[in-house]
């Protein structure tokens, strides 16, 4: 312990309470292993006993998310680098040592020496402001979109139990018109009660559009259904509750939509990618978020390779040419590839053009939308590379 090393090997077992540290040496030896609370100060202490064995320290986490936040900010901050070992690798390498048990002093230990032996993770970049900023935001309006989803469908389980018909009647997730009827009107005696015409009025007063239409197709299935169904005073009140919700929510998602835009468009190459079509200021955020330092990516076959979107292939003896999707990607990445691609394919131009080709050539629309979206991985980094926009005409090769 008292002779300095010339390189060592820090394991980090992040939580959001504490992380668990291990140092091994060159020969896998345990130098150091302490709790560290997820605190600044605990952080900085552990840090300089650490810097204080080696020369070099190599620096590994389990988690590059919010509860390594920072734990990676104090590690920038101090010139010190540190590399991604993710969570199924170390529950891998776990078998590879002796004894069952799982702790988070084993884990820190495992992560260390799992960087020791490998020297191929990808390093962990302390994200900028900006960066950080769209971060957020995108990851706030996932989850809004996804409380959204969640109480469209309460929605419609609780309608269908007491008023169906008017459950299939519209679309509740695209028609806002229809979940302002639900605020004031969810049972058939109701609508009836209120008539088309004052009902048309209601509608049109809290700015809904086609305020008739939607007053007549309420008034029609109300007709259809004279029975009044147990609970239906209960569940005209939740449903109530619900839409206000939603649409409250609604607001919400339009802020946050705006604020996205205007963040991402102060982005250095946010024109860049604003100008591949499919490709808007949403899933532009996402990109720069999922992607991260493009300087990563030596090709677009490797920003490919990372969002999921090149085959891998499982060859074993005799048997060669075994292509299969691969398992370890950015998810958020390829979805945004994909939505992109299935976006800009729905108008004339290149991109239909050529999912129309592989439509032809007897792929299946989601395999088509996939081979679209490799092709345009390609042809982003390509912009991206040498700073222009998308033009449908390629580029006038220069003779040198």
């Amino acid at each position: 312990m008292s002779e300095r090393k010339a390189q060592v090997w820090a394991g980090i077992d992040a939580g959001k309470g504490h992380h668990w540290a291990a140092v091994v040496d060159e020969t896998g030896a345990t130098l150091w292993s302490k709790k560290v609370d997820n605190d600044e100060s605990a952080i900085l202490t552990a840090l300089g006993e650490i810097l204080d064995l080696a020369d070099e320290v190599h620096w590994a986490v389990d988690i590059s998310g919010t509860a390594s936040a920072l734990l990676l900010a104090l590690l920038a901050a101090h010139d010190q680098r540190a590399v991604y070992v993710p969570g199924r690798t170390v529950n891998r390498m776990s078998g590879a040592y002796r004894g069952e048990a799982k702790t988070d002093a084993r884990d820190a230990y495992v992560i260390a020496e799992t960087a020791r032996h490998r020297s191929d993770f990808a390093a962990i970049d302390v994200p900028a402001q900006l960066a950080a900023d769209l971060a957020l935001l995108t990851a706030h309006r996932s989850d809004l979109v996804a409380d959204r989803v969640r109480m469209i469908n309460r929605l419609r389980d609780m309608l269908t139990g007491v008023f169906p018909s008017l459950e299939r009647a519209f679309d509740y997730s695209s028609h806002k018109g229809a979940l302002v009827l639900l605020t004031g009107y969810q049972t058939p005696a109701a609508i009836r009660r209120r008539g088309r015409a004052r009902l048309a009025a209601w509608l049109a007063n809290r700015s809904v559009r086609g305020a008739d239409m939607v007053a007549a197709t309420a008034l029609e299935v109300a007709d259809a259904q004279q029975t009044a169904l147990p609970g239906e005073d209960v569940a005209a009140q939740i449903v109530a509750d619900l839409a206000t919700q939603i649409l409250a929510l609604d607001d919400r998602l339009k802020r946050i939509d705006k604020q996205i835009s205007d963040a991402f468009r102060t982005h250095p190459q946010a024109e860049i990618i604003e100008s591949l079509p499919g490709m808007g200021p949403i899933l532009g955020a996402e990109f720069v978020v999922a992607a991260g330092d493009m300087s990563a990516y030596a090709d677009g076959g490797h920003l490919a390779s990372a969002a999921g979107l090149v085959p891998v292939p499982r060859d074993s003896g005799r048997r060669t040419g075994n292509l299969h999707r691969p398992k370890r990607y950015s998810r958020r990445l390829r979805r945004v590839f994909y939505l992109s691609a299935q976006t800009s394919m729905m108008r004339e131009g290149p991109n239909r053009d050529f999912y129309l080709k592989k439509r032809g050539e007897g792929c299946k629309h989601v395999q088509a939308v996939i081979a679209l979206a490799r092709r345009r991985v390609g042809v982003l980094w390509a912009l991206l590379r040498d700073e222009r926009v998308f033009t449908s005409a390629p580029p006038v090769t220069q003779a040198a």
